[in-house]
């Protein structure tokens, strides 16, 4: 039985109608072409997660014989479905024979592939989604700052640091490179600080306007022993090194002044052992979970042998995690009036971003989005983005399959996929079919919706910097921050990766900002890549369709016949020359063909690392 004999394309609508992820309670049309010479029974085989196969015959349409159909009803949950073909035939070579038709080996939809064994099929997914959940305008159309806040920028006069931590020490420099003390162990016994604040990014709240920022996401600000603060001591407490509340009060306004809003980041998946709430170190007098048995905050923690031996984060002691399902921490974080995410939202913040999501219980997340929509209203929305690094839409932890993402949970993620697809091109680990079909694989899979609301970046506090997996080379640099600023997703530059900031993991890549020793050559590059987003409402808002030609990797920002763009990327250290007619469109619609050949000539040549674009406008 040859493989041309049975074709299915999960991305083409001829063969599955609608494209990618539905509304429950919606029917999805399939269609699968089978040409063998006798046919005895066609069936979809599908489960709805958690639940058992069940086999569903096919029939032959009236218009082709060869296209077995059938409309599937989804139920009107929300949740994840999963299923491949069965076809029992002949191609009158081998005889009779059962064969299943599942995703290709590199497991992306689409195209795919027949094998003979079930046990090996892979499934294809259908996401259904409770309902559309979008994020609001002012954070779809921005591009979002991360700033590690110790590292940003002291305002102070001379640069003198607020409050310093007993057993800490402080640079001599602010060009001198982080660095930690650690115990015998590897725990980490005197925190490194520069003295970043408030204040300063206040002060160059003008910098971040002229580079074309319009949204701040802030590492965490609470109080906390560490230098990046996810260790929380106290929720209702800004960290005295980076000033007060009222400091805090004057960047919100300062910001809403210049139409920029800011994230902040909220870290209630554990505490840090040196907080009110643990007090292992009796930093906070005598009370704590640590300490007293009697303490309100107790029964946060799980103790499996009273005091020293409790739940923590990755087995981090420094990190004990809260039980989410504590009525009383979650009246502390959300669902009482005066609730961390109440208390600190209506400061005027636009939103939060979740640390570790997926240690978060689903209605836990649920809970804290009810409690944030409280504080939005027709002129001013709130957004909820959650840390997942992998496809949030199928993620599993800790056994549990996550629906954050399904609606009325987070309005998107982090999109760390598109972070490995651009370095991957960039340094030739993947092709640009494979890009083409990673990238369609997540649009099928994620709600439209949360698609174009994923926080997108190519560095975070948790990767090696850009500039240091890229080999120091500029003119990649210049590709991957083009692709950051134009696939479809809101971008997210990390603070120092525009002024060139080298690093690998932590602490490397927490270096203080350059001020004054900026790569301006490398600042260019990003401003001209924001203004190329902000400029052109296409790449905002417009769908996506990818392609390939040969060593090319494409794509379509589309929003109608009259408004599209067409980018094109030579990610390769040689010289490409687009060929219209090697184009690969993974659809198989030919719909992308024409639209590419209407702006972009056959013929033009691409120099190594260099990209092309075409624009459409009514």
């Amino acid at each position: 039985m040859s493989l041309p004999s049975i074709y299915f394309n999960s991305w083409s609508e001829k063969y599955r109608r609608p494209f990618g992820a539905v509304q429950a309670g919606k029917s999805v049309y399939f269609s699968i072409a089978v040409d063998l010479a006798k046919i005895w029974r066609v069936d979809l085989v599908i489960q709805k997660d958690g639940d058992s196969f069940q086999e569903l015959e096919m029939f032959p349409s009236g218009e082709d014989a060869r296209l077995y159909k059938l409309k599937f009803v989804t139920e009107k949950k929300s949740g994840l479905y999963f299923y491949h073909f069965k076809i029992d035939g002949d191609d009158g070579r081998s005889g009779r024979k059962t064969v299943f038709y599942g995703k290709a080996g590199d497991n992306f939809g689409g195209r795919g592939r027949i094998v003979y064994d079930p046990a090996v099929v892979e499934q294809y997914q259908i996401t259904c989604y409770d309902h559309p959940d979008p994020a609001p305008c002012w954070y779809l159309h921005g591009v979002v700052y991360q700033i590690f806040v110790d590292r940003f920028n002291n305002g102070n006069r001379h640069h003198a640091v607020y409050s310093p931590k007993k057993n800490s020490f402080l640079y001599a420099t602010e060009e001198d490179d982080p660095y930690y003390i650690r115990d015998k162990e590897g725990n980490i016994t005197r925190w490194d600080f520069f003295g970043g604040n408030l204040k300063g990014i206040t002060d160059k709240l003008p910098y971040l306007h002229a580079l074309g920022v319009t949204v701040l996401y802030l590492s965490p600000i609470f109080e906390a022993r560490s230098n990046h603060k996810y260790d929380t001591a106290d929720y209702g407490k800004i960290d005295p090194m980076f000033g007060s509340k009222e400091a805090f009060q004057k960047l919100i306004a300062k910001a809403q002044g210049l139409g920029m809003h800011i994230i902040l980041d909220g870290v209630f998946n554990h505490v840090g052992a040196d907080s009110i709430y643990f007090n292992r170190f009796k930093t906070y007098e005598e009370g704590g979970a640590y300490n007293d048995t009697g303490s309100p905050y107790f029964d946060w923690f799980t103790f499996y042998h009273f005091p020293d031996d409790y739940d923590c984060w990755w087995n981090i002691k420094d990190l004990p995690a809260v039980d989410k399902n504590n009525t009383s921490y979650r009246n502390f974080i959300y669902q009482s009036d005066q609730s961390v995410i109440h208390r600190w939202t209506q400061t005027g913040i636009g939103g939060w971003r979740l640390d570790v999501a997926d240690e978060l219980p689903d209605d836990f997340i649920a809970g804290i989005r009810k409690a944030l929509d409280s504080h939005s209203n027709k002129t001013e929305r709130k957004v909820l983005i959650g840390e997942v690094w992998e496809d949030a839409s199928n993620k599993i932890a800790y056994g549990k399959r996550r629906h954050y993402l399904e609606g009325g949970m987070l309005q998107g993620v982090m999109n760390y996929p598109f972070r490995l697809l651009i370095i991957g091109l960039l340094n030739q680990s993947t092709t640009a079919g494979q890009a083409v079909r990673a990238s369609l694989t997540l649009k099928s899979n994620y709600p439209p919706e949360a698609f174009h609301a994923n926080m997108n970046n190519i560095g975070t506090h948790d990767t090696e910097r850009i500039l240091t997996v890229l080999g120091g080379d500029e003119n990649k640099l210049r590709l991957a921050v083009q692709l950051l600023m134009t696939l479809p997703g809101v971008p997210c530059v990390y603070y120092g990766d525009e002024a060139g900031l080298y690093g690998r993991k932590d602490p490397e890549n927490r270096r203080f900002f350059p001020w004054g020793r900026e790569n301006v050559n490398i600042q260019d590059i990003f401003r001209s890549a924001i203004q190329c987003r902000r400029s052109d409402e296409n790449l905002r808002v417009g769908d996506y369709f990818p392609f390939s030609i040969r060593g090319l990797f494409g794509f379509i920002r589309f929003r109608s016949e009259e408004a599209y763009t067409v980018m094109i990327f030579n990610a390769t250290p040689t010289r490409q020359t687009i060929d219209l007619e090697a184009l690969d469109d993974q659809t198989g619609e030919g719909k992308i063909k024409p639209l590419v050949g209407s702006l972009l000539a056959s013929g033009t040549a691409l120099p190594p690392y260099s990209f092309l674009s075409g624009r459409k406008d009514r």
